[in-house]
């Protein structure tokens, strides 16, 4: 291994300094919130009321997406499954940490402190997602070290943009197809961009699966299948709207399956199945339904959205990547464009046209709790009339649907706009020369930064092992 991967300093290094740090800012600025702190319980103090029994469950599923789900999901390179499911991992862990205090400057700042919950997990869980989809697009070609960097400056590049659309533009979003989808995909694509390798154009000896790798890649794809309803449900207001964001998302993740398989053999040249497509374009239908995911949609219309999305994401794998990379400079390596930006853009549109078409006499007075922001406002006749039918709804900014479809737009092109600068910043900082990236020759191989057991293969013995297969079906009186 060359000098100029060599993690020996790079990587305990820079870990020492973000742990010295994160350690310095959670002894300032962390404290337990109200359901954490033992001097607010008292013998009147309900236990089951704590909300740790209305989080945690969503909390753990999320867990298993981000570390199980994920993990297996991109460990799909043959000589690369050593690399996927640990810099996941590593990953991960340090983004939790730093968006639990980036996140909480934002949303739990108060008393000069942050307020720590498991809420504050699970917030911390959905950013973890927009740095793992973004991860996807430079798989295989960046260092650990690269890989802290981004995670260190993607957070605070998502949490600022998050608060500014949450806070001014207000909008609609429930399954994060705006604000976990788009922004991850256009921030990873921005990256992709400035680290672009036109060796890589021409295809790579090492970028190919395993019978192996493609059934982990396999079982990661089950895991976010069987979790992703917790996902899209884990903030959306408790009860129907909760329940409904459930059912839609199973909706679409079915029909979403069922026509991957339909178009995976039909566009075949052999009338088979092909593995990347199971693996990917099965979990459209998840970020389809995303924006409208709590909405009064209807089952029909999650499950054409499921179809829509799966149609979409199989296209994009077929004909988009290859081209963003040959005329783009746009290397996506695990086709995030075509699962989570083309399926956001689409979820987006749906969700406009669901805010479009709702009315009291579908939702009846709820419709003030799901769309907050059309509830009248403070000093309006019809506010107190509402808040009598349903106690604690808040004053909103008694916006028209049009109008908040409108905003619905400028947050989209917004968020898009954020991420993408803040992702081409991103890869300029992470093509510095001492972070440890590796050569073009090196990409998409364990050896480069792992100790490997014996029996690795490499791709030399595949070569050797192929060659000797062909010599046997050429000849076959050698055999045995």
């Amino acid at each position: 291994m060359s000098a100029s991967t060599s993690l020996r300093v790079r990587l305990p290094v820079f870990i020492a300094v973000l742990e010295v740090t994160i350690l310095a800012l959670y002894a300032v600025f962390v404290t337990y919130d109200d359901n954490a702190n033992a001097k607010l319980q008292n013998n009147q103090t309900n236990p089951m009321d704590n909300s740790l029994y209305r989080d945690y469950p969503y909390f753990a599923d999320v867990q298993v997406m981000i570390f199980v789900g994920f993990g297996c999901l991109l460990a799909f390179f043959r000589f690369y499954g050593f690399s996927g499911m640990v810099f996941n991992f590593l990953t991960a862990t340090f983004t939790i940490q730093w968006a639990i205090l980036i996140q909480g400057f934002f949303q739990f700042f108060s008393n000069g402190k942050i307020h720590l919950g498991v809420i504050n997990l699970l917030n911390a869980e959905f950013a973890c997602a927009v740095i793992l989809i973004s991860f996807g697009a430079v798989i295989g070609k960046t260092s650990p070290v690269q890989l802290l960097v981004m995670a260190l400056l993607e957070v605070p590049f998502f949490a600022v943009t998050e608060w500014a659309v949450l806070k001014y533009i207000r909008i609609n979003d429930a399954g994060g197809s705006i604000l976990i989808h788009l922004y991850a995909c256009y921030f990873g694509l921005g990256v992709t961009f400035v680290l672009f390798r036109p060796s890589l154009n021409k295809g790579h000896a090492k970028e190919i699966t395993s019978y192996q790798s493609d059934i982990l890649c396999l079982l990661g794809t089950l895991f976010l299948w069987v979790f992703w309803p917790s996902f899209n449900s884990a903030l959306t207001i408790k009860g129907d709207d909760q329940h409904r964001a459930i059912l839609h998302t199973f909706i679409g993740l079915s029909s979403s399956t069922m026509t991957a398989f339909a178009l995976s053999a039909v566009f075949n040249k052999r009338g088979k199945l092909t593995m990347a497509d199971i693996q990917n374009v099965t979990l459209a239908g998840g970020v389809t339904v995303g924006a409208s995911v709590d909405m009064m949609i209807s089952p029909a219309a999650a499950y054409a959205l499921g179809i829509m999305g799966c149609t979409a994401c199989f296209f994009g794998y077929r004909y988009l990547t290859p081209f963003m990379a040959r005329r783009l400079k746009i290397q996506d390596q695990c086709g995030i464009h075509n699962l989570h930006g083309l399926t956001g853009l689409i979820s987006s549109t749906a969700g406009i046209c669901a805010i479009l078409l709702a009315s009291e006499e579908t939702y009846g007075p709820s419709m003030y709790q799901i769309f907050s922001h059309r509830a009248p406002p403070v000093g309006d006749p019809k506010l107190l009339e509402l808040q009598q039918l349903i106690p604690g709804l808040k004053p909103g900014l008694g916006r028209t649907a049009q109008e908040q479809a409108l905003f619905q737009v400028a947050a989209i092109f917004s968020t898009i706009a954020a991420s993408t600068i803040g992702g081409l910043i991103t890869g300029l900082i992470m093509n510095l020369p001492f972070l440890a990236s590796p050569s073009d020759e090196d990409c998409f191989d364990d050896e480069l930064f792992f100790d490997v057991p014996s029996d690795f293969e490499r791709v030399e013995d595949v070569k050797v092992t192929m060659n000797n297969d062909e010599n046997v079906k050429e000849n076959p009186e050698t055999k045995g």
